[in-house]
């Protein structure tokens, strides 16, 4: 009687409905415009260290994603990351913990951060790196002397409202208008949260708590939200954002997703984008060979998610773009989107938002 509780969707519990017509996948349009940059395709790419390293954003960028460095992470501590890398992946899990968080305790180091960047703005490709709330201010100078495009304020939960007794917090609306590039924003998980974070002039919002460690945080904090229930919520902020002040905020899924189903159910509840990481794990040519770990597993005395092992059994580009080899949708991510777009007769990622979804019944799943 003291409390309710609404009914949520994950990705898993949704199907799409196809209309009545279809199309050519050929004519199917996925581009997306984050602010003033143009992207071939809509996915971002998560900052781990294992996955986007600089050269590895140089070779995500030039396919037409847009990857995310993590600016607090192995890659602006350590100027040869690749041997810690190498003991993370080889450690046995029952100390993987312990010692991911004594390699992060080493201080993040603020003319590496300008090397990386500028390394990955000298290739020509769109420049993106991720900081914590905490360190946004501090840091973000560091990442705009290297030439960055897109700053990417990521945490677990990110509010335009934050109250502390303790000490200065963050406000968000302040540094995106005294910082002259694009900010992206999250993660959030509802529509007011989504509404107030774009208020604050951020030109994209991630949606979902915790990214690829999202069920290890609902485990660890009980904080969650059912991923497809969370984009719609968000897509909802969006159309009130547009009516109060014209702008249209990108709506960028973030965790959850692993196959192209996934992608698609998620840019049918009204994504713009998404932002994967683990599918991507068992690329050769990812830092991590075959491993990653999400941002909060090296927290300092909240860890929260662990260390996932992949085979490596693909590139970045037929992890994208194709071509496939399994029948299990773990490849070629963006040629299932542009499928299931023609299927069900739409001809961009805008109009695949009017799509309709079905909730399936638990013994549908499969």
């Amino acid at each position: 009687m003291g409390k309710t509780a609404r009914r949520g969707y994950e990705l898993d519990d949704i199907a799409i409905v196809p209309s009545r017509r279809t199309r050519d996948r050929r004519d199917v349009d996925v581009t997306w415009q984050l602010d003033a940059f143009g992207l071939e395709l809509p996915v971002m790419v998560a900052a781990m260290d294992a996955i986007v390293s600089p050269m590895s954003a140089i070779a995500l960028g030039r396919l037409g994603g847009l990857a995310v460095l993590n600016l607090e992470g192995l890659w602006t501590r350590y100027e040869d990351p690749a041997p810690l890398i190498a003991e993370i992946a080889r450690i046995e899990k029952g100390r993987f913990t312990a010692c991911l968080q004594e390699i992060y305790a080493e201080p993040v180091k603020p003319e590496l951060i300008t090397a990386r960047v500028a390394q990955i703005a000298a290739s020509g490709v769109v420049t993106c790196g991720a900081l914590s709330p905490q360190r946004a201010v501090e840091l973000a100078p560091a990442a705009i002397a290297g030439e960055l495009d897109v700053l990417a304020v990521i945490g677990s939960v990110v509010s335009a409202d934050r109250v502390s007794k303790s000490k200065e917090t963050l406000d968000l609306a302040r540094l995106i208008r005294e910082l002259d590039i694009s900010v992206v924003v999250g993660g959030c998980a509802s529509y007011q949260a989504a509404l107030h974070l774009m208020r604050t002039g951020a030109v994209g919002v991630l949606v979902g708590i915790g990214s690829d460690a999202s069920v290890a945080t609902r485990k660890v904090l009980g904080v969650g939200a059912p991923q497809a229930s969370a984009i719609a919520d968000a897509a909802a902020a969006r159309s009130r954002h547009i009516e109060e002040t014209g702008v249209y905020v990108q709506v960028i899924a973030a965790g959850g997703m692993r196959s192209g189903g996934d992608i698609a159910k998620a840019v049918a509840c009204g994504a713009d984008a998404v932002m994967i990481g683990s599918p991507l794990a068992s690329v050769l040519d990812a830092p991590g060979h075959g491993v990653c770990w999400d941002l909060a597993a090296a927290h300092p005395s909240l860890p929260r998610g662990g260390r996932v092992d992949a085979s490596i059994d693909a590139s970045f580009e037929e992890i994208l773009l194709g071509p496939s080899h399994d029948a299990d949708g773990r490849t070629n991510l963006i040629g299932a989107l542009r499928s299931s777009m023609a299927l069900c007769g739409y001809g961009n990622v805008r109009e695949f938002h009017k799509a309709e979804v079905v909730a399936l019944r638990q013994s549908d799943h499969s």
